[in-house]
């Protein structure tokens, strides 16, 4: 079945978040991280259904959708899980929050992966709790994390770390050996793990290969909480429908009793969407991965052939990191915007120098976006 990605469909007037932001200006939006194409058709004749049926009570959570989500844990990640392992939530950051209060006393602290998607530190900010930061390091080819360059820093107050896995921004898929060496870590320092894993199924780079944290043995499935969603592989950010998977019963019941009386459930709407999602979307999701492989391949080409700009090879994500620390501009996300290109700074994630670019989005928007790169570059 083919699937038309080049579709402009117009979200400008729309009730979305990324569109309004620059609405009414000569702005294209390529910052927060849901992408411009059509959801599968599965999931949009699913809703239909849903919606015809007339009815929207509360709801309970799908048998279906959690025989799913433990088949595809099985298939995909050679990862047994069980279905009383499944925590529904209805975002996947409000899980980060959680973790933060469950796992961590007033006094104690959380170790925090730089740079960073931003809700991770304000987590700890929310409820206040200290922050350690670990380093990634450029090493030419890829963005790779140091937990070790946090160790001497640490003054036994620790007790959680956050990973990112792929990483957002950097677009790293950690290999085996880099999940047992922070594997290692955490059975150091007696940490809880919280793995955000919510880009999982973006893979865009042959050869690499999603491994989730907590499968790597018995010990860091025990002292791991991994967060996953469906919204980021077939764009249903706005329907918020995530999980967190919690081996460790101790684990669950603390995660389970912060969320009491706080979080609400999962929309009944965002269960329909990611149960025909994850059973009957695969196709749409081989051909997305084609078409933002192409999108990837064309920012590279193109940024780095730009001076000032530099972007390390992509494993994974439609989220390109942009490294404008060479290009003489005091803000690199200002000076883009007013060239009429909405990214997102990356002071939020740690480092100003940078910018995040969002490729997921028809071809000719993304050229144009690139276009006005390329012009703001060679007027300096």
């Amino acid at each position: 079945m083919a699937f038309n990605f080049d579709l402009r469909v117009d979200r400008s007037h729309s009730d979305s978040t990324k569109w309004h932001k620059y609405r009414d200006r000569d702005v294209i939006p390529l910052w927060v991280a849901d992408t411009d194409f059509l959801s599968p058709p599965a999931v949009i004749e699913a809703l239909q259904q849903r919606v015809a049926h007339g009815v929207f009570g509360y709801g309970t959570p799908p048998p279906e959708l959690t025989g799913l989500i433990v088949e595809r844990m099985r298939s995909r990640y050679q990862w047994a899980i069980r279905p009383e392992w499944i925590v529904y939530l209805p975002g996947l950051v409000c899980g980060l929050n959680l973790a933060m209060r469950a796992f961590t006393e007033p006094h104690q602290a959380a170790i925090i992966p730089t740079p960073l998607y931003p809700p991770f530190a304000e987590a700890a900010n929310y409820a206040g709790r200290h922050v350690y930061s670990a380093p990634l390091h450029d090493e030419g080819n890829r963005l790779r994390l140091d937990l070790t360059a946090a160790e001497p820093a640490l003054n036994g107050d620790q007790a959680l770390l956050f990973l990112c896995n792929p990483h957002n921004p950097g677009g790293t898929v950690y290999r085996r050996d880099e999940l047992e060496q922070q594997h290692a870590f955490a059975q150091r320092h007696d940490l809880v793990v919280c793995s955000d894993e919510i880009h999982c199924d973006l893979i865009l780079e042959p050869g690499c290969r999603h491994i989730p944290f907590a499968s790597l043995n018995p010990d860091a499935e025990q002292r791991t909480l991994t967060l996953m969603a469906p919204s980021k592989t077939f764009n249903l950010a706005g329907l918020g429908a995530s999980f967190a998977i919690i081996a460790n019963p101790a684990l669950r019941h603390r995660f389970k009793q912060q969320r009491r009386g706080v979080v609400p459930h999962v929309d009944i709407l965002a269960y329909v969407a990611a149960t025909a999602a994850y059973r009957d979307g695969e196709a749409w999701l081989a051909a997305q991965l084609d078409y933002l492989r192409d999108n990837r391949d064309l920012v590279m080409a193109r940024i780095n052939a730009l001076p000032g700009l530099r972007m390390l090879p992509l494993e994974a994500t439609y989220l390109a990191w942009i490294d404008a620390s060479a290009l003489p501009v005091e803000s690199p996300y200002h000076f883009f915007l007013a060239a009429g290109v909405g990214l997102t700074d990356g002071a939020g994630f740690g480092d100003a120098r940078f910018v995040r670019l969002n490729f997921g989005c028809p071809r000719a928007l993304l050229d144009e976006a690139l276009t006005r790169i390329e012009r703001a570059v060679a007027a300096l």
